[in-house]
């Protein structure tokens, strides 16, 4: 058997509702027996978590994420300059621009040497990997990190360098096909060390049964926010409702736009027929997938440019059976294959919405096949067991370089 390392997981705050994906990977890698230590670099801004977090047996250290003391900045690099070998010739060399990030990174590898850990992975492009980096650089090992989609895609002032860190990292990951077309493209060759490895679940945890009692109930999941696309759906309602379909809509998630969602659905008429549910603990939320008629992911492009990757909502209903529709953004199509795994309409087109709800609605039959075939992708693509074991290998294999180099230079 291959010796597990011990691998330390940058994020930017932890735990975050919506980052489940981060959660299910982790589970995954300690439930073969990796050792993990969860790094979060800012404060946790949430006021709801989910309870799987719970299981997480990886301790977390929470990194000061600002300098405000010029005399206690300067004995950190008092320490550094003890502790870490080539500390000099990586200040020399980083020039890094953000002190408090350096700082961030400084303290990470400081952890690194004491506590042994042989890999770091990062969660986004952005801030986690930024420390990552530098952090890896100053204590000598590898680092890795996983793309998603809002640091892909959205035009921050400052640049992230993500070419710099494909270039770098031992390994980068992104989440769908569609993601790493796009970087390909716009990276070159500093991106020819990315490869594809989807997010996944624990079938264990989301077993696939026929419901026939289903309500006559929409259901969408997510935060309230831009890029969920829920103002088209509530649209979609409206235009169902005068075609005097019978469906009630639930959305699960709350936001900024919880004011302006409520207001259109006031102005449109729908009390009766769409409840904002706020947040709800997982449990109930697959209990409300396995009793609803379908699950919609109405997702679109915001207008800065940030887009949902791959929506874990969609992953969850598939694996349990539900259909879904979804929208044609960013790997969703991968996922939600129009007509064999799913419907996948345009995004923010409400007439295709109400179209596609109204053939799920009216064809039981139709359902079901989808819900089969759903099914039968999740299981192939999408086993979070299968898929970390990969990304087990990737972290394995920087470990033993590192340990080769190590041992040649003892």
């Amino acid at each position: 058997m291959t010796k597990q390392p011990y691998v330390g997981y940058v994020v930017k705050r932890y735990p975050r509702f919506s980052e489940t994906f981060i959660v299910n990977e982790i589970l995954a890698h300690e439930r073969v027996g990796m050792k993990i230590d969860i790094f979060a670099l800012g404060n946790v801004e949430e006021t709801h978590f989910q309870d799987i977090i719970a299981q997480v047996r990886a301790p977390v250290t929470r990194i000061v994420d600002k300098q405000r003391n010029m005399e206690r900045y300067w004995a950190l690099f008092d320490r550094a300059w003890r502790e870490l070998p080539g500390f000099a010739d990586c200040l020399a060399a980083q020039r890094h621009p953000n002190v408090h990030e350096f700082a961030q990174a400084i303290l990470l590898a400081l952890a690194i040497r004491e506590r042994g850990i042989e890999h770091l992975h990062a969660h986004f492009g952005t801030r986690a990997t930024t420390v990552a980096r530098i952090a890896a650089r100053l204590s000598g090992i590898g680092y890795s990190f996983t793309a998603h989609a809002k640091d892909i895609y959205y035009p921050y002032q400052e640049s992230t360098e993500l070419e710099n860190k494909l270039r770098d990292a031992v390994q980068a990951i992104t989440v769908s096909d569609y993601n790493l077309a796009h970087l390909r493209q716009r990276y070159g060759k500093n991106a020819d060390r990315t490869i594809r490895l989807y997010n996944g679940l624990d079938l264990q945890k989301f077993s696939f049964t026929l419901n026939n009692n289903r309500q006559p109930e929409i259901l969408a999941v997510g935060r309230l926010v831009e890029k969920k696309g829920f103002c088209h759906l509530i649209s979609a309602l409206r235009l169902l409702h005068d075609r005097r379909l019978s469906l009630r809509c639930r959305i699960i998630g709350d936001g900024p736009l919880h004011a302006v969602l409520l207001a259109q659905i006031r102005n449109l008429g729908l009390e009766q027929v769409v409840t904002l549910s706020g947040f709800l603990p997982q449990r109930e939320i697959i209990t409300a997938m396995r009793n609803a008629l379908m699950v919609v992911a109405p997702c679109i492009v915001s207008e800065e440019g940030d887009r949902d990757g791959l929506p874990t909502v969609l992953l969850e209903a598939m694996a349990l059976g539900t259909p879904v529709i979804a929208t044609r953004v960013a790997g969703i199509p991968e996922l939600v294959i129009e007509g064999k795994t799913g419907c996948c309409v345009a995004p923010g087109d409400s007439a295709a919405l109400t179209e596609a709800i109204t053939r799920l609605a009216d064809s039981e039959e139709f359902r079901i096949r989808l819900a089969y075939e759903a099914r039968a992708l999740i299981e192939q693509e999408f086993d979070i067991d299968c898929n970390t074991r990969q990304l087990r290998e990737i972290f394995a294999a920087a470990a033993a370089r590192l340990s080769s180099v190590r041992g040649e230079n003892a």
